[in-house]
């Protein structure tokens, strides 16, 4: 299916001399995209997995520039992709040279399965060489967009969501192949082997972590608090390692997009808590309590547009949660420019009361907006940002006015 990123990295390509680097987890469909825009005469795809690509991208750089036809005339700047180019030690010398010597010739795309500004410690830097995108799985915006994006950051009305598409969306992911198959049997089978590459086999390759069993630990009880909050101390008595050892390995599980970190915005809130992140998984289908997996679900729409409007350059967009001394919280705020924009709570069902902490804490940190999204709410056409009072409204709506 055609992804918005697609027409995204066609226009950068069509303005801009610098690199793309697109990053995201497993299965999410990097490297389907990349063979997308390589489709044509004028592009050249290389995955360092392949042996042959391999040798190509280790010998001589000329050698590699003639190989991928950069020494001839083209109508068109060929477009040539490296994909999972950072599991070469060198790779950020790799592009720095390829890219400073070939950038009239060419464009150039880098994908990863791992956060590639985390393993860029050392070396020449890339600064001022690249533009950077996170590809996030499926959304209920992207599939009702049909792969087209838009200027504005939010839909002047919800666009509407099939149920079945909708469903699916909750049930199996939002990753592309689980979500077109929806087969459970397929889902789960595919869902154990992505999670055993990406604890046994990304781990082993891309860190030096060996006690790979305490790692797969420490998955599975952030599994079993998603959303909750973090105590670096008895996740560090569970797993039986000390709480650096702890605060290390989750950083890892985050530059491999296992999962990701939400913290308190404390600005303007009177008696907020500083406390550590809240952390969610990539995939929210791996929560199994429903509240939680509505909550996940939630958080990967949101981060999924703060990212989006960000990496496109429609401003500086971040997700945070709040919760002051006296334990009242709301589980998300979005800013734009550092300055609160709105704030969700996420509830499983549409029945359940409104909070009485948006109205408390959109009056704190003088919010626009404050929604309360009912993952089984009925789908509704109003403009639900015309609302400027705490509200509930269907997150098949509110989302389809997100990315």
């Amino acid at each position: 299916m055609e992804r918005i990123y697609k027409s995204i990295l066609q226009e950068q390509f069509a303005s801009h001399q610098q690199m793309a680097i697109v990053s995201g987890p497993r299965q999410v469909g990097k490297t389907t995209l990349a063979q997308t825009l390589a489709g044509d005469d004028e592009s050249r795809y290389l995955n360092w997995d392949d042996a042959t690509d391999r040798q190509l991208i280790l010998g001589d750089s000329a050698t590699l520039a003639t190989q991928l036809g950069l020494d001839r005339a083209h109508d068109a700047l060929p477009v040539v992709i490296f994909d999972e180019i950072h599991k070469y030690a060198r790779w950020k010398q790799f592009l720095k040279g390829f890219y400073d010597h070939n950038k009239k010739r060419c464009r150039v795309i880098v994908t990863g399965s791992a956060r590639m500004t985390v393993f860029k410690k050392g070396g020449d830097s890339l600064m001022g060489r690249y533009f950077e995108y996170r590809l996030h799985p499926l959304s209920v915006s992207e599939i009702c967009r049909k792969g087209v994006p838009r200027e504005s950051e939010i839909a002047a009305q919800p666009q509407a969501i099939g149920d079945d598409d909708y469903q699916a969306l909750v049930q199996f992911g939002g990753y592309p192949e689980p979500w077109l198959k929806r087969d459970k049997r397929f889902f789960t089978r595919w869902a154990a082997l992505r999670e055993q590459q990406l604890l046994r086999e990304d781990i082993r390759d891309l860190t030096q972590v060996q006690v790979l069993g305490q790692m797969e630990t420490l998955a599975q009880l952030l599994r079993a608090q998603a959303g909750g909050q973090t105590s670096y101390s008895n996740l560090a008595n569970k797993v039986r390692v000390s709480v650096d050892t702890v605060q290390r390995w989750l950083g890892i599980l985050e530059s491999l997009y296992y999962c990701y970190a939400i913290r308190p915005w404390s600005k303007n809130v009177t008696r907020s808590l500083l406390k550590e992140p809240r952390y969610y998984l990539w995939d929210w289908t791996q929560c199994q309590d429903e509240g939680a997996r509505s909550e996940n679900f939630i958080a990967s729409h949101l981060l999924k547009a703060v990212q989006f409007w960000t990496d496109t350059g429609l401003g500086k967009y971040d997700l945070h949660y709040l919760r002051d001394k006296e334990k009242r919280e709301v589980d998300f705020l979005v800013s734009r420019n550092n300055k609160p924009w709105f704030l969700v709570e996420a509830k499983h069902s549409e029945n359940e009361g409104l909070s009485p902490q948006l109205a408390y804490f959109q009056q704190q940190v003088k919010a626009a907006h404050a929604f309360q999204v009912a993952v089984d709410g009925k789908a509704v056409k109003k403009n639900l940002f015309e609302y400027t009072e705490p509200v509930i409204v269907p997150a098949r709506s509110f989302l389809s006015q997100l990315v």
